[in-house]
């Protein structure tokens, strides 16, 4: 397996992309810095979230679900003066909790079930955040006593770092023996019963693998932040722009999520002078190359790496 990577242009690109990326703090501004942070987590969230759909078949509607009990729960521990180590491992324990107490019952549907069941959740964690507004800062939102750093040199560092590594275990699981049963699982779960699979074990697994990565990543970017809110951690629109990253840099590479992320980030602020023409401008160009490239950029790469594996 360690020299099937070797052989792998992804690899190379992957590592050549890290080299880049750790120098910019160099030559560009706090401000693009500042930009690439919140590319980065966005990326981490949109690797997470292949992980389960790209290989496990689940379309998780509501990955915001996830990533606002990390954020939440490692925010409101900071209020309470716990420090930031422990309220992360909080929001990381936290979101598999909930992603178990989601996972167990939703697993247990078909098709689009799933998906409608994870949109609920999200909506039932909005409702509950407005509700215990004297906890949770309600629509206004929470405001942390901590932050993990002010430079921004930091910061972009513990992001690219902390996405680095979220990106080589997730894809180390992908391309292992469980990646491949997730594979069978998500195309034909009867199947893979059928050759002994317990597919529900292996789903969960994922759904929890996802959770622990979405759950930390919410909670370092509230620290990142100073704040979390509704708006930009559990609304609906941010998880459709989580989904879109992981699609747009390619369905089943989990690496492509960054790609993705940093494009549909990147892009935003670039066309921010349009005002909310904006969004309609970067929306379509994320919709063409869904449709016409549905591989993705990291995908067409890594499609054909197998191609010509096959044919050796």
């Amino acid at each position: 397996m360690l020299a099937k990577t070797f052989r792998n242009p992804l690899f190379w690109l992957c590592l050549i992309g890290l080299a880049l990326a750790s120098v910019l703090p160099l030559w560009v501004s706090g401000y693009i810095l500042g930009l690439l942070t919140v590319a980065y987590y966005f990326g981490v969230f949109s690797m997470a979230w292949d992980l389960l759909f790209g290989f496990a078949g689940e379309v998780n509607f509501g990955p915001t679900f996830l990533i606002g009990l990390g954020a939440y729960t490692a925010g409101i521990l900071n209020g309470h003066g716990i420090g930031i180590p422990l309220c992360l491992l909080a929001g990381a324990v936290a979101a598999v909790i909930g992603g178990l107490v989601l996972a167990l019952p939703a697993l247990r549907v078909r098709g689009p079930y799933f998906g409608l069941t994870t949109v609920v959740a999200v909506l039932i964690l909005q409702n509950l955040i407005v509700v215990f507004a004297d906890t949770t800062g309600g629509e206004i939102g929470l405001t942390v006593p901590d932050v993990i750093s002010i430079d921004a040199a930091t910061n972009y560092w513990i992001a690219l770092g902390f996405m680095g590594v979220s990106g080589l275990i997730l894809y180390a699981i992908a391309v292992s023996p469980v990646g491949l049963i997730l594979q069978a699982s998500g195309q034909d779960p009867v199947e893979a019963g059928a050759l002994g699979f317990n597919v529900a074990k292996h789903k969960l697994a994922a759904f929890c693998v996802s959770a622990v990565f979405s759950g930390l990543a919410g909670a370092l970017f509230v620290f990142y932040m100073g704040t979390a809110s509704v708006g930009t951690l559990i609304d609906v629109s941010v998880g459709v722009q989580v989904i879109i990253g992981a699609v747009l840099g390619g369905r089943r590479t989990i690496v492509g999520g960054v790609l993705g992320a940093v494009f549909l980030i990147a892009a935003g602020e670039v066309l921010r002078p349009l005002g909310s023409l904006s969004t309609f401008v970067v929306s379509a160009a994320a919709l063409a190359v869904i449709l016409f490239v549905p591989a993705g950029l990291l995908g067409i790469l890594t499609r054909q790496g197998r191609g010509e594996g096959h044919r050796a």
